[in-house]
């Protein structure tokens, strides 16, 4: 690959992650204070989610601009790969505490037609983000970027176990679907954050 080609991939990748800070620090303010009206700890923890991936997002912007410094940029690689990890370790701690707390003092949230309408919207566009991010992480061999566009994906994932815990406390009332559902976000949080901490080999994208 010629510097000219790795420039132009990687404007590519800077473009995807302003998008990302973009879309991710609206869905942040939604999810948090839609979830706060309803009491809802799914909700609250989304938008957290949110928060969490645009300081992701935020990393990476400083990974790209870096990336033209050649004899820097595998160790900013590695730096940005660990930030990342550490994100998601700080996301699943405090959807494990908020949710568990929810359970414990049966918390029970109101209905959130707003809520709901943002997890299926996210449902939508995250899967897109994600698979575009996960492209420019292969062909300049990326690992941060490519865990970057896990916590993408992961924010699918959530989005997902979010309307269904939403759905489940308008459509039949069970106050714990809420909590439960969030409660089932942290396992997968974790290890996506071990997988990027200690930069493990991805699946995806060319790097060794």
């Amino acid at each position: 690959m010629t510097e000219a080609e790795r420039t132009r991939l990687v404007r590519r990748g800077l473009r995807l992650e302003y998008f990302t800070v973009a879309w991710d620090s609206m869905e942040a303010v939604v999810a948090i204070a839609a979830g706060l009206i309803a009491g809802s700890v799914a909700l609250v923890g989304f938008g957290l989610d949110s928060v969490i991936e645009t300081t992701s997002a935020a990393v990476l912007l400083w990974r790209l601009h870096s990336d033209g410094d050649a004899a820097r940029r595998q160790r900013n690689e590695q730096l940005a790969l660990k930030l990342v990890g550490v994100s998601f370790f700080l996301l699943a701690a405090y959807v494990a505490f908020d949710a568990a707390q929810s359970l414990l003092t049966r918390e029970a949230p109101d209905e959130s037609t707003v809520g709901i309408v943002l997890a299926i919207v996210s449902l939508i566009v995250m899967p897109l983000l994600a698979r575009a991010k996960r492209r420019v992480a292969g062909q300049i061999s990326s690992r941060a970027l490519h865990a970057d566009s896990r916590q993408t994906s992961l924010c699918a994932y959530l989005s997902a176990i979010l309307l269904g815990g939403l759905l489940l406390n308008a459509v039949l009332g069970w106050w714990w679907a809420d909590p439960v559902a969030a409660l089932a976000m942290v396992p997968i949080i974790a290890n996506e954050g071990r997988e990027a901490f200690r930069g493990e080999r991805c699946d995806d994208c060319a790097c060794h």
